[in-house]
Formats: structure tokens, sequence, C-alpha cells
């Protein structure tokens, strides 16, 4: 950029949003083709192309913010706007599941038995992998919120062990998913119950995945100094994020582990 007369970052002409697009169209159509007939191969191309996409516009993000100078504190706020917009649009896509699961546990279908859980369906037990997942997730959010107070007060070091924390975590909370998906004594096959169990937590634990992600990607540039205390959105932004799905998760657990069981 010449000499600009404004705070405001005129972005320039990025391909990455188109070789997103295609990625993302590669991988459902992917998807697609692996369910009938049994060909990875498409999948396979989407993803590692939305892998390649993902690092490059990523590092050109932080080119822009951390070395260019270009996220001035307007352009910060329009950024913070975003990502709350975002957030609220995550909330109504978990709102569609809570709906599907009210709909039909509050008033049983005389095909589900008349009776919430249905008929001959064997539940879990709330008080055994899904209360400590509940743990792990609150000891997340506290560890996520020390790591912010750690790179406001230019405490790295703290910063560093914090950001770890957090994200082993999240891997923790993930595997215990998966132990209990694959011990589950029902399937998404197994009526509204299954689907709306798994469709609903499965989701969840996508979006622990990404969060995940996400904070792996800010120790990284946390361990490269790329924070500092009054210029960290791109942590602040991950933060925003798991704090959102730690909420969520309280109310799956809630409604679906605890009151649905």
């Amino acid at each position: 950029m010449t000499h600009q007369t404004h705070a405001y970052h005129m972005v320039d002409p990025s391909p990455w949003p188109l070789t997103g697009a295609i990625a993302a169209l590669s991988m459902t159509s992917g998807l697609a083709i692996w369910f009938h007939f049994h060909n990875i191969a498409l999948i396979m191309l989407g993803t590692t192309l939305l892998l390649l996409t993902m690092l490059q516009w990523w590092r050109d993000i932080i080119r822009e913010s951390t070395f260019q100078g270009h996220h001035t504190p307007p352009v910060q706020k329009g950024l913070r706007y975003g990502m709350i917009l975002f957030i609220t649009s995550e909330v109504f896509f978990f709102l569609g599941f809570f709906w599907a699961f009210y709909h039909s546990s509050l008033a049983p279908a005389p095909e589900l038995g008349g009776c919430w859980p249905p008929t001959g369906l064997t539940t879990l037990d709330p008080f055994e992998v899904p209360l400590l997942n509940t743990a792990v997730l609150l000891a997340s959010g506290v560890t996520v919120t020390w790591t912010h107070h750690s790179i406001m007060e230019g405490k790295q070091k703290q910063a560093l062990q914090s950001l770890s924390l957090t994200i082993l975590l999240g891997m923790y909370f993930t595997l215990l998913q998966m132990i209990e998906y694959y011990e589950a004594p029902f399937s998404i096959a197994d009526g509204v119950y299954g689907s709306t169990f798994f469709v609903a937590t499965g989701f969840h634990g996508l979006h622990v995945m990404i969060g995940s992600t996400f904070l792996a990607v800010c120790l990284i540039r946390q361990t490269c100094h790329h924070f500092t205390s009054n210029h960290h959105f791109g942590f602040e932004a991950a933060a925003w994020y798991w704090h959102f799905v730690d909420v969520v998760w309280l109310f799956l657990y809630v409604s679906i582990y605890w009151w649905g069981s």
C-alpha cells in the first residue's frame, strides 16, 4: 500500500476465498461419492486444498496484522463485531438441535412409546464420562482466561504454559468423547434419540477440534512473540470461541445427558 490517509485496511486481491470455496465443494461432493461409491480420492483432494488454503490465508493475515500494522484500532473493532456476529450465528446453529431434541422429548409421540427416552433404549450415565468431560471443559475455560491475563500482563512463560494446558485439555475432551461414542449402547440410527444425540454432541465435538486448532495457532504465534499486551485480537477471538464451546457443552450436558436420560 502506498500513502494512506485513513485508518482502514484496504485488503489486497487474494485467491484464497476462491480456493477455499473450491475445497469446500470438493469435500462435500467427495463425501457424497465416498458414501455411495467408497472412493475417497475427491474428499482427500478437497481436504488437502482446504489445509493449504488455511495455512496460506492465515499466513497473509498474520503478516498484515503483526508485521505490516494494518490492523489499526478501527480495523480491530470491525473484526470484533465480525467475531461476535459469527458466534451469534453459531448459537442459532445449535439452537436448531436443541429445538429438535425438546420437540421430541417434551411430548413424546406414540411411536416412541409415549415416553422419553424412547422405549427399549439404554442411555449413558450422566455422572460418568459426561461429568468428567464437563469438568475438563470448565477447567480449560479457566486456563484460557489465565492465558488472556498473562498476555495482557506481558508474562510470556505463563501464557505459553496455560495455553498449552488449554490445548491438552481440549484434546483430552476429544479423546474421552471418542471413547464414549465407541462404547455407547445406541447408534445414530436408533430413532430420534440417537440422531439428536449424535448430531448435537458430534457437532459440538467438531467445534472443540476447531477451537483446539485455533488455540494451537495462537500458541505458535505466542512462541514467536506476535502478541503484545494491547494488540492480541487473534488470541482474543480464539478465547471467545472457546468460551462459547464451553457454554454450549453445559447446555448439552444438562439437556441431553442429565435431564434427557
